[in-house]
């Protein structure tokens, strides 16, 4: 697949992405935290995994927070044409602070299914906002809005339809009011996910910078 960043002239996206189906790739939209940050977020997985304790943990390199979720199955002329707006978008935004703290879980500790650290901006609402207008640019290139409300947190492992161990659990609590630092978030990138046995693998496709300062 063609990479570009944003001051670069993108060209195009080929038609044989696709394992199966050519032309068509599984893609969603997301920031990334600093290095520091994913550090410290990859050190307290490590705290956290148990031999055989049920959990899929996402590694460091797939730490990512979803703005929004394109499909399964995109076809890449609509990628290549959603990329005007992306950068749009970009160069009307200014870069904002995001603070990782917390660890949690959906829907509870108890009986979790997915594992989280909690995200808070600096500047209140502002990540919220990012992610509904990446939302409003996806809709208004014929991608279907999501309907759920847009809930802001960070991935760090899935649960499956065993139990956890109780010393999982113990450990979630102990780690719910961690915090893990400060990142300032300058761009938006549009991903490609690779699905495998050993789990899912994301490409970087297209990288647009915040313009506004």
């Amino acid at each position: 697949m063609t990479r570009w960043v944003e001051d670069q002239a993108p060209t195009h996206l080929r038609d044989d992405l696709g394992d199966r189906d050519a032309g068509r790739v599984r893609a969603f939209v997301a920031v990334r935290m600093n290095e520091q940050v994913e550090e410290s977020v990859a050190e307290t997985v490590d705290e956290l995994k148990r031999p055989r304790d049920g959990v899929r943990w996402v590694p460091r390199p797939n730490l990512h927070i979803t703005l929004k979720f394109l499909g399964p199955a995109v076809d890449s002329h609509r990628l290549q044409r959603l990329t005007a707006g992306l950068h749009q978008l970009a160069a009307r935004t200014a870069p904002f602070e995001v603070a990782a703290a917390g660890v949690g879980a959906f829907p509870g500790i108890e009986h979790p299914r997915t594992i989280w650290v909690g995200l808070h901006s600096v500047e209140s609402g502002v990540l919220a906002a990012l992610a509904a207008r990446v939302e409003t640019v996806a809709a208004d290139y014929g991608f279907e809005r999501e309907k759920r409300r847009w809930s802001g947190h960070l991935t760090i492992g899935r649960v499956g339809d065993q139990p956890i161990a109780g010393k999982i659990r113990q450990a979630l609590h102990a780690a719910r009011d961690r915090e893990f630092g400060v990142s300032r978030i300058e761009s938006i990138t549009l991903y490609r996910s690779h699905l495998g046995p050993g789990g899912s693998s994301y490409e970087a496709l297209a990288t647009f910078l915040f313009q506004l300062r």
